[in-house]
């Protein structure tokens, strides 16, 4: 069986020769992974999403059963450095460069108060010039061969805070302000023009999410989740199955999401990820025999603490522990809670692929 049947069995909710992979890591770790492993460097993508879809190459080679596309920035309005060495996006965002990742420094919507300030901005246009190049020439290599994952994270939640800040956007959609809706509206409409052209694109997979869970507990109450949000998703998750009705969606949410699993459910969910360990009420084996007959489990290999700390005999145990919950009678997609963080040795990533490849 090679990695596609055994990814499109797995999404299928049909038993495979073993569970599938997918891995996603920092630059930084595809810089010293690539090095290790004598294996060119792939740059990153210049994507919010980059990490999700990068370095494709490199864990195909290592032995991914799945690679991520997404959209990137277009050629006409790409991620630039600015005199003073902070570095905006497209979307306006102005990140600080601090090494692992960039973090947020200025949020353009920050001033939002109406709708016409929503009306007066301006948004990215989904089909801009080379756009889905870099997806395009992902599916072209692997499209036969692997399963396709299109990603496309901060769907609705994070990429409204991340235009607002958070305590902004949180406290506005309790508040009903003028501009939230608006902004949502504006979103959401992006996000399913890039859904519905990678569903057209071929992928399997359909990797949508916010995070709504802390270590502890929901970000915020589960009825602000369902009148605000659920709705959404629902609608778009309807309109990228005119596209294909056969597509599958996979939903990422870090945290303790579990209260709120029945309503993905609802919406039409087929695939949960990450499935934190180390967040509360993520155990496996609860979360399989309450949800395993509807969902597919993506995700569950510990970036906080396994990876990073353990030995390559503990990843492999847990690996095989977590396969044998998760993925009896089919069902589980082994990958990494996060991306692979730097602080991980590079012997405890070549015994998470070992471990899969073994199971």
């Amino acid at each position: 069986m090679n990695s596609r049947e055994r990814f499109l069995k797995t999404i299928n909710r049909e038993v495979p020769d073993r569970a599938p992979l997918y891995v996603s890591v920092t630059p930084q770790v595809a810089k010293k992974l690539s090095a290790h492993m004598q294996l060119p460097y792939e740059e990153p993508l210049d994507s919010m999403l980059s990490t999700r879809a990068s370095h494709m190459d490199l864990m195909a080679t290592l032995g991914a059963d799945a690679v991520g596309i997404t959209m990137c920035a277009p050629t006409n309005n790409l991620t630039f450095t600015m005199e003073n060495g902070l570095i905006k996006n497209e979307w306006g965002m102005i990140f600080k460069d601090s090494g692992q990742y960039n973090e947020f420094y200025e949020f353009p919507l920050a001033h939002a108060e109406t709708a016409k300030d929503i009306e007066d901005y301006s948004f990215p246009d989904p089909f801009a010039p080379g756009r889905w190049d870099a997806a395009k020439a992902t599916i072209d290599k692997y499209g036969q061969t692997h399963g396709i994952i299109g990603d496309l994270e901060t769907t609705l939640f994070e990429t409204a805070w991340y235009l607002t800040g958070l305590e902004k956007c949180l406290m506005d959609m309790m508040l009903e302000a003028e501009y939230v809706n608006p902004l949502l509206d504006k979103i959401q409409s992006i996000h399913t023009e890039y859904g519905k052209k990678m569903i057209e694109m071929g992928v399997d997979v359909l990797w949508c999410g916010d995070d709504f869970g802390t270590q502890e507990s929901l970000i915020m109450d589960p009825d602000l989740f369902r009148s605000v949000f659920k709705p959404r998703i629902k609608i778009m998750f309807d309109e990228f199955r005119k596209v294909n009705p056969n597509i599958k969606f996979a939903w990422h949410s870090c945290g303790a999401v579990k209260p709120l699993i029945p309503d993905f459910i609802e919406v039409g969910l087929n695939i949960l990820n990450p499935i934190q360990p180390l967040a509360a009420e993520m155990d496996p084996q609860q979360l399989k025999d309450e949800f395993g007959k509807e969902l597919v489990f993506f995700g569950g290999i510990c970036v906080q603490d396994l990876l990073p700390n353990g030995t390559p005999d503990k990843i492999k145990s847990e690996v095989i522990r977590r396969a044998e919950i998760l993925g009896k009678d089919g069902g589980y997609i082994v990958a990494p809670a996060h991306n692979i963080q730097e602080d991980t040795p590079m012997e405890n990533i070549i015994a998470l692929f070992d471990a899969v490849k073994g199971l």
